[in-house]
Parts: C-alpha cells; structure tokens; sequence
C-alpha cells in the first residue's frame, strides 16, 4: 500500500486530534455538554477548522475516519483476482487495525461516550451499517457481480422496507462476507479489550478469522462448562 504524502498525515492528524478531544471532553463532562469551540481549543485548531473535518458536533464522535472504509474497499476491490475474498478482506481490514493497540484507551472511552448518550450510539450503528453495505458492494464488483459505481454515482434506490437499502442487486454472498467480517472486528476488539495485558490485538483478530476460515467447528480447546450445562 502506497504511504500518505505528507499534507493527507497531517489532515489524518487533526482529525485524529479533534475526535480524541471530542471524546475526552465528553467523557468527562457529557457529549450535551462540550461546544465545538471546547473541541477546536482542545485540539488546537479554530472552530472553522474543525468544520473542515466534520459536518456537525456529534460527527466528531461517530465519523472519526471516513476515509478509513474507502481503504479497505479499494483493497477489496484492487487485490489480486487469485486470493480468496475472505483472505482480501481479512487483511484489508487488518491493515487499517494496525495501530488499534495504541488507540485501546481511546475506544474504551468512546464506548463509555456512547452508553451515556443513545443519540450517538444510534448514529454509530447507522455508520456502521453503511459502512457494512458499502463493503458487501466492493465484494460484489470485486467477484463480477456488480459494476463499480464511485458514491456520487450512486442512485440510492430503497427497498418496499422503509429506509432500508435495495441490496438485492448484491447477491447474499457479498452481504453475508461483509456483516461477518465487520462482526468478526467488533468481536475481535471486545474480546481483546477484556484479556487480561500481554495478550496482543493482532493476536486475536487472527484467531477469529481462523475461526471463519476453519467454518466455525466446535474448537477443541472448550472446557467441559458447556457440557456440564447441557446436562
């Protein structure tokens, strides 16, 4: 993968550096509660500034890297045509979690943001569903099932559902790859956060897809726990 130039690192960073004050700040005092002028001061950056990089206040905390989802799509979508979809995935995703050791405080904070303030946590859902769905559309133009349209290009067509997304142009495959994948992260990341210190991210983001990989066989190391509550 071809390294940032130097202006897309520093636009990386004060966005990076906007999202944690915005965290920080509402860990501490409630997301209600902290103004975009406290972001932008917090950053070091004005508040004109901070509009170049999110929409809104609630966007610092739910579209902390939007930028982060078009990576991963692209290397869907430009990866050798010999590698298995969910080995492409796979490593796409692992490339962008390369420094989520690093970041550990961080989520856990952002995740105590989202359990004091709902409205967040439904807007992060909602991203991250649309990111789910952007992801089964790059699985999809990568296995020949559909064109590759760039967003503005897009029609946005809806199902009978009431806001829901027509993904039936899709095909399953596609969509299932994508919501186990992206499940498979989250699941990653919690399970990572409660292992006790010395047990590494890399470690355990591997071993799920192992697991997906393998088709999710009973693995052999289960205790007889399960057994004894079966009885």
């Amino acid at each position: 993968m071809t390294r940032p130039g130097l202006r897309e690192r520093k636009k990386r960073a004060t966005r990076a550096a906007l999202a944690e004050a915005a965290v920080r700040l509402a860990a501490e005092h409630g997301a209600e509660n902290v103004t975009v002028e406290a972001i932008s001061e917090a950053a070091g950056v004005s508040s004109r500034t901070f509009f170049n990089y999110f929409d809104s206040h609630d966007d610092a905390f739910v579209m902390i890297d939007p930028e982060a989802g078009e990576r991963v799509r692209r290397t869907v979508r430009e990866a050798p045509a010999a590698l298995a979809p969910l080995d492409v995935v796979r490593e796409a995703l692992a490339t962008e979690l390369a420094n989520v050791e690093e970041q550990q405080e961080f989520w856990n904070l952002r995740a105590q943001v989202f359990q004091r303030s709902p409205h967040l946590l439904l807007r992060g859902m909602g991203a991250h569903m649309a990111d789910e769905l952007q992801l089964a559309e790059a699985i999809a133009v990568r296995l020949g099932a559909a064109p590759f349209l760039p967003d503005g290009e897009k029609s946005g067509r809806r199902a009978p559902c009431e806001h829901v997304p027509d993904t039936s142009a899709l095909g399953l495959y596609p969509r299932l790859l994508a919501a186990v994948a992206t499940t498979a992260v989250r699941v990653a990341v919690e399970h990572w956060c409660a292992q006790k210190p010395g047990v590494s991210f890399p470690e355990t983001f591997r071993r799920v897809f192992a697991h997906l990989a393998a088709g999710l066989p009973e693995p052999p190391d289960v205790g007889p726990t399960r057994h004894q509550a079966d009885g």
